[in-house]
């Protein structure tokens, strides 16, 4: 199954192989506790949160890793820690032969729930 033609979360975890769809699930679950107000949405054929109509984060699984998108502003603010992985502006891959580093994760959302909150409901 193609899953850049997929319709909601579910459904594109499920094209993947089991090791792969448990570490997908692992990081919609820390997504979730950490903006439960956050919408699911499927954006540019990967999994997105959405939280106050802006893109949250968005993720995916390919062949080789794990991608995480959390904007320009997500990658800058911790630079350091995502220093070990390759990316770009706006992205990160998390090696599948490698550990992924779910609090890093955990860290980034929480930074991104923060900018997009407007300042009257910190």
């Amino acid at each position: 199954m193609d899953s850049t033609k997929q319709t909601n979360i579910d459904t594109y975890i499920s094209t993947f192989p089991k090791d792969v769809q448990e570490i997908l699930e692992k990081i919609r679950k820390l997504i979730h506790e950490e903006a439960p107000e956050a919408e699911e949405a499927i954006s540019y054929g990967m999994p997105t949160f959405k939280l106050n109509g802006k893109n949250l984060v968005h993720f995916a699984g390919w062949q080789k890793h794990i991608g995480f998108y959390p904007t320009p502003s997500g990658i800058e603010s911790f630079q350091q820690e995502l220093a070990p992985y390759a990316g770009s502006k706006g992205s990160i891959q998390f090696p599948l032969d490698k550990p992924i580093p779910f609090e890093l994760i955990r860290k980034i959302v929480k930074f991104r729930v923060k900018a997009l909150t407007p300042v009257d409901q910190k």
